[in-house]
C-alpha cells in the first residue's frame, strides 16, 4: 500500500518527527488522509496565477545554498503552459545568473505567490529547467506591448502546491489599483475647492 503524500515534498521524516514533538502531527496527518496537497495546476491556481504582477523564485546550489530572487511583470506575465508547467521569460538584467547556475547543478526550486490585496499566498515546490533557443515557447510567454528582447525561458515543473492562511498578511494595493481611487478623491476636491471659491466670491 502507497502511504507516501504529496505534501512529503516538504514534510520530510524529520519534519513530520518536529510536528510530532510539537503538537501540530495529527491535524497534518488528517489534511494527508482527506487528500491534502494538490500537484496539478487547477482552474483557480491558473486564475491566482494570472493576475499575479510578482512572485519570488528560490532555488539552490549543489550544496544546498538558498537564493531567492524576485521576478515582476505585467499582471500574468508567469504563464501556464499546462496543468504541470508553468514558465516566464528571461530578460536582461544584473548579469549574475545565479538562478541559472543553481538549476544547472539542482533543479529543485520553489516559487512564492503574494496576493497582498486580498491576503492569499500560494506556494509551489517543483523543479526548474533553463532553455534556450526554443523561439516557439518565447512567442507564448513574451507580451508584445513589453519592448525588451528575452534571453531564454524559465519553466517551472510542479510537483506540489499549497495555499496558506491570511493571518499576518498586511494588505497592500499596486499603484494601478489605487489611482482610480486617487483620481476621485482629486475630482472631489477639486470640485470643493472651485464650490468654496464661489462662496468667497458671493460673501465678497
Amino acid at each position: 500500500m502507497d502511504t507516501s503524500f504529496v505534501s512529503d515534498i516538504a514534510f520530510t521524516p524529520q519534519v513530520k518527527r518536529e510536528q510530532e514533538k510539537r503538537g501540530s502531527r495529527a491535524g497534518y496527518a488528517r489534511m494527508e488522509q482527506k487528500g491534502g496537497w494538490r500537484d496539478r495546476v487547477s482552474d483557480d491556481l491558473a486564475t491566482f496565477v494570472a493576475a499575479r504582477d510578482s512572485f519570488y523564485l528560490a532555488t539552490a546550489s549543489a550544496d544546498g545554498q538558498p537564493y531567492i530572487q524576485h521576478r515582476g511583470g505585467k499582471p500574468g506575465f508567469l504563464k501556464v503552459l499546462d496543468d504541470k508547467r508553468l514558465a516566464f521569460a528571461d530578460f536582461s538584467g544584473n548579469r549574475q545568473y545565479i538562478s541559472i547556475g543553481n538549476a544547472a547543478e539542482n533543479q529543485k526550486a520553489f516559487i512564492f505567490l503574494m496576493d497582498y490585496k486580498n491576503r492569499r499566498r500560494i506556494k509551489l515546490w517543483g523543479t526548474l529547467a533553463v532553455v534556450e533557443d526554443d523561439p516557439a515557447l518565447l512567442a507564448r510567454l513574451v507580451d508584445k506591448d513589453y519592448a525588451a528582447t528575452p534571453e531564454r525561458a524559465f519553466v517551472f515543473t510542479l510537483s506540489a502546491w499549497d495555499a496558506n492562511c491570511p493571518q499576518h498578511i498586511t494588505q497592500r494595493w499596486s499603484e494601478a489599483e489605487v489611482a482610480p481611487v486617487i483620481e476621485a478623491m482629486q475630482a472631489r476636491i477639486q470640485t470643493l475647492e472651485a464650490e468654496v471659491a464661489r462662496l468667497r466670491d458671493g460673501l465678497g
